[in-house]
Order: C-alpha cells, then structure tokens, then sequence
C-alpha cells in the first residue's frame, strides 16, 4: 500500500478518466504522485487548492508501464502520448515532463532542438513523478482517504 496525491480544485472522492483537450505526458486519464509537494503545485493553479489523498494498492494483473528514470523510450512515449496516439497500459508511471521539459519535447517535435540537446537541457531540471491511472479497472486500484484544503 503506498499513498497517492491529486491536486485538484475540489474534492474528488471518485476519480473519473479524465480526457481533456490538451493531451497529457501519458495520454488520458486520472493522475496522481507520490510527492505532496507536486500534488500542491497542481492544485496551486485554482483559486481554490485541495489536496485528496488515496492509498494506492497495485494490482499486478494490470498492464503498468513504470518509467523508473527519464530515458529515450520514456521520451517517446510521452512525444506519442502529446501527438495524440493511444497506448495499450492500465496505469503509467514516470518523470513529469513539467512546463519547462514540456517546452524541450515540443521544440523537438517540431525540429528546433535535437535529441542530444533536449537531454542536457532536461538533466537539470528537479526530480517529479505522475502515476497516470488510465482504464476504469486501474482506478480500482485507489481508494479515497481524504482531501484538505491548503
């Protein structure tokens, strides 16, 4: 059992799939971290900042794909994932690419930086993390403890 955090601007108590118009690092769905610090910076952006935390409990009979440090297949699956291509996983977890490392992936997208350059520009920036939660059965996986207004 492991905690989770969701920074949101109210208390979300039944997670849903969230597939919103700017695709996301690890395509739709719920995302969480186990950093609370991160969860605040999230929730940080409304007027209003909750923080909802759940105790995460894995089920290995899942498709997770678990990016254990920022490598070129974590930056082409997240490239994918921002083009809009689906993938096969029940939960991702990995580095966020943060507005900055955002930045760096669409400038290598769109051709302005090489591979070689995103990578010295990224090994700068402060560790993250993000457990996307992206199929009705891995929500299962996460139960509410509670939310607090910060």
């Amino acid at each position: 059992m492991q905690i989770v955090y969701h920074g949101s601007y109210c208390k979300v108590e039944e997670p849903k799939i969230i597939e919103g118009k700017y695709t996301k690092d690890f395509g739709k769905g719920f995302y969480c971290t186990i950093l609370s610090e991160q969860a605040e910076k999230w929730a940080k952006k409304y007027d209003t900042s909750i923080i909802n935390m759940y105790e995460y409990n894995e089920n290995t009979k899942l498709k997770i794909k678990n990016f254990i440090v920022m490598t070129e297949e974590w930056l082409d699956f997240i490239i994918n994932c921002r083009s809009g291509k689906p993938h096969q996983y029940d939960i991702v977890i990995g580095a966020m690419s943060d507005d900055q490392v955002y930045n760096y992936v669409t400038d290598l997208i769109n051709g302005t930086i090489t591979r070689e350059a995103f990578w010295e520009l990224a090994k700068f920036r402060h560790p993250t993390h993000q457990i996307a939660f992206c199929t009705e059965e891995s929500l299962k996986c996460i139960k509410f403890i509670k939310a607090e207004e910060i």
